[in-house]
């Protein structure tokens, strides 16, 4: 390497270093670490059960037994098939191959490798995906058919594919405008794609799966537009989406921002639940609005992906771990395989941190709605009755949970709005 190139990647992984630093002190001050005081005489203890019956725990753990090995065969099956592509002349090969019959240009690389690459990982797991779904069927989550099914799979793989080539096309080419500062270009784009997506996805992906009408005028339609200003965060609509089409279970969130900020509820919410627990959910989802969270997660992740990038910028100033592709430079598209790999890996060993945060976060809002419902038995109930549709193990194991679990487990939940109810909250 020469000293332009050390150099530059020593810059690379000072600025990684300093953005990672940024983004620890925004995790560190933005996310609510206790969301509730102690009550007095101390909190409530956990019902490892959340109150379900034996039967519904039983159900629970038994759905559960068979998708997580499945999860975790997946999970590790897809990884495999990217480290023998990125760190193998066989991914490079692929990429050349693909784009021959079009002349074999730089951009049709890049273009097609990323796709064929995509959807060789997508094949190679599909048989689990398939599998998880047909344990779906059977606990009776999953309503889609076999041809919808297939449709939602083709389109999600179709968009995923079709941005990471748009991305990768973008920082090649930089590699090879600017060989030895693409990467501080590329993490300011990268940064720009996370913010911009945050604002088009409730209007341009969400759309993709789902069909979206204004909920009919009503005493819950009105009660959840009250709620909002009451709130603080007035609506435009209280939209049902068609979520039956593909499964019982229940949600509701809230998404868009100012005039595009809309409450959306599932159709089997409205079938299953009673207008006090619908309005605990919303009230819920509001809290995410009320404390900033999507603009929170936002900034956390545009940081979390300059700095990826910048990362990715110093690894690959690494000669025998380029060369491992057979990638001369990382202008030279036999590079997407590779880099394909590293992103699958920071995204791995980023999970357990994500998802610390975003327990805190969900608790703050399961605060916020007992606040603003002043409901904790609706609130308990509604919690119970997610986990029994949704088939949530009350109780998962403690290794999965601090891995995986995005939110609180329901035990948690229901012993925060039993201390919430002990407590003289204004």
């Amino acid at each position: 390497m020469s000293r332009s190139g050390e150099a530059g990647a020593r810059a690379a992984l000072v600025v990684a270093i300093l953005l990672g630093i940024a983004l620890v002190v925004v995790i560190a001050v933005r996310t609510p670490w206790t969301v509730l005081p102690e009550p007095a005489g101390g909190r409530a203890a956990i019902d490892p059960t959340a109150g379900l019956s034996t039967a519904q725990v039983s159900r629970a753990e038994a759905f559960a037994a068979l998708l997580i090995p499945a999860s975790l065969f997946s999970l590790v099956l897809g990884l495999g098939v990217s480290a023998v592509l990125g760190l193998t002349p066989l991914g490079g090969r692929i990429v050349r191959a693909v784009a021959a019959p079009l002349g074999g240009g730089w951009v049709w690389q890049v273009l097609l490798g990323v796709l064929a690459l995509s959807l060789i990982g997508r094949l190679v797991t599909l048989p689990v995906s398939a599998y998880g779904e047909v344990v779906r069927h059977r606990y009776g989550l999953s309503t889609r058919s076999w041809w919808l099914w297939l449709r939602d799979v083709s389109v999600s793989t179709a968009i995923d594919a079709g941005l990471t080539a748009l991305g990768l096309l973008a920082l090649v080419w930089l590699a090879r405008r600017a060989p030895r500062t693409w990467w501080a270009w590329a993490a300011a784009g990268a940064a720009a794609l996370v913010v911009v997506g945050s604002f088009l996805w409730p209007v341009v992906i969400e759309p993709a799966f789902n069909r979206f009408e204004s909920m009919p005028a009503g005493t819950l339609r009105s009660d959840l537009l009250e709620l909002a200003e009451k709130n603080g965060t007035p609506v435009q609509d209280v939209l049902v989406s068609d979520a039956s089409r593909r499964t019982t279970a229940l949600n509701a969130y809230v998404s868009g921002f100012g005039s595009t900020r809309r409450i959306v509820v599932y159709d089997t919410v409205l079938d299953q639940l009673p207008d006090d627990q619908i309005e605990s959910i919303a009230a819920h989802e509001l809290g995410h609005v009320a404390a900033d969270d999507v603009l929170t997660g936002t900034l956390m992740g545009a940081l979390g992906a300059a700095a990826g990038v910048a990362a990715l910028g110093w690894l690959l100033s690494w000669d025998r771990l380029r060369r491992r592709s057979g990638a001369e430079s990382v202008g030279d598209p036999r590079i997407v395989p590779l880099i394909l790999f590293l992103m699958a890996v920071g995204t791995l060993l980023s999970t357990p941190l994500q998802n610390l945060v975003s327990r805190h976060i969900e608790a703050r809002a399961d605060v916020h709605a007992l606040d603003l419902t002043r409901d904790p038995d609706a609130f308990i109930q509604m919690q119970r009755g997610l986990a029994v549709t949704n088939l949530n193990d009350p109780d998962p194991p403690a290794a999965w949970q601090w891995f995986f679990g995005s939110h609180p487990t329901a035990a948690q939940r229901v012993v925060l709005a039993q201390d919430w109810e002990r407590l003289d909250r204004p």
